[in-house]
């Protein structure tokens, strides 16, 4: 289509379109989009003039859409998201911005930076809300769909259309409570064996269960070692914590995160035991869509987000 032609559609029947897509149904899409009932008909009928489609054929109390309109569903959310950057670019002020961010992680990731990247909002960007949620199955077709702005995340392969910046390494080790018996030594294999496990779901969206294995679970049964005792699977942080200062189980994590909640619970960390093949170092990630690559309010809230990790990092010599 020609700018002369383009400048004879309303872009506001993009808008409208998008929403009778996810409601389907004429009278809902109304409500949304603050019109009569009749006027959203007729916004219909000039959808289908301009697509040269039904679009849409009823069915019961809904729509049910056309092939066409299936093909304008997959290309329109970035057309949509592509137009509010567009308009984003005239108008962000961090002071005077109001809206939403929207990011999934892992709560042991997510509580090293959210909790100061709200104190800086609170001063930077007091219109500008955060929400944070836990990591889902579901998480990535979020992120593609605009539901989500950022997932913190393990790096791992992507599929196209996924941006993702380093926010830094981690290394792993056995947590323990201080007065535990291997807490002034580096344990060995067989001897941390020997003690039950707190089993945290770092990054698994799903119900816990005893019966998932993780990584180090499938090594050892690799090697012949059987499985290890679980005294507790949870994926709760500091219920994983307050067993670990509680008792003399064990848990996996990592040498350099939650300074805070290791001081708090009295924790020792301990080399990863020998022997037993791992990951050296687990890079972390702060993954988003190309489409806000350009975006400001996105831009402003990932430089800030490196700030802090920067910082903590600084801090701790690394």
């Amino acid at each position: 289509m020609s700018i002369d032609s383009l400048s004879r559609v309303d872009l506001n029947l993009l808008v409208a379109m998008h929403v009778l897509l996810e409601e389907r149904n004429v009278t809902r899409s109304a409500q949304r989009l603050f019109v009569t009932q009749p006027a959203m008909s007729k916004t219909l009928s000039r959808l289908r003039i301009l697509f040269d489609d039904p679009l849409f054929t009823r069915s019961g109390r809904g729509l049910v859409p056309t092939p066409r309109a299936l093909e304008i569903a997959q290309a329109l959310p970035d057309v949509l998201n592509d137009v509010s950057t567009v308009l984003q670019n005239l108008d962000f002020q961090p002071k005077t911005y109001e809206g939403a961010i929207q990011i999934v992680g892992p709560e042991f990731m997510a509580v090293q930076a959210v909790p100061e990247l709200t104190n800086i909002l609170r001063t930077e960007a007091p219109g500008l809300t955060l929400a944070l949620s836990n990591i889902s199955d579901s998480s990535i077709q979020e992120l593609e769909s605009g539901d989500i702005d950022f997932i913190l995340e393990v790096e791992k392969t992507l599929p196209e259309g996924f941006v993702a910046t380093p926010l830094g390494d981690f290394t792993p080790a056995v947590w323990m409570r201080r007065g535990h018996p291997l807490a002034k030594k580096n344990p060995t294999l067989e001897e941390i064996l020997e003690y039950p496990f707190v089993q945290y779901f770092l990054l698994i969206a799903d119900k816990v269960s005893p019966l998932t294995e993780s990584r180090f679970d499938k090594t050892l049964t690799s090697m012949g070692l059987g499985t290890r005792k679980k005294a507790l699977v949870t994926d709760q942080l500091m219920t994983a914590l307050s067993t670990l200062h509680s008792t003399d189980c064990l848990m996996l994590a990592t040498t350099d995160d939650l300074e805070q909640e290791r001081a708090f619970y009295d924790i020792v960390r301990r080399p990863y035991p020998e022997g037993i093949d791992h990951d050296p170092i687990i890079p972390a990630v702060l993954v988003q869509h190309k489409r806000t690559i350009n975006s400001p309010v996105h831009n402003w809230i990932k430089g800030k987000m490196l700030d802090i990790v920067k910082g903590i990092r600084q801090e701790r010599g690394q």
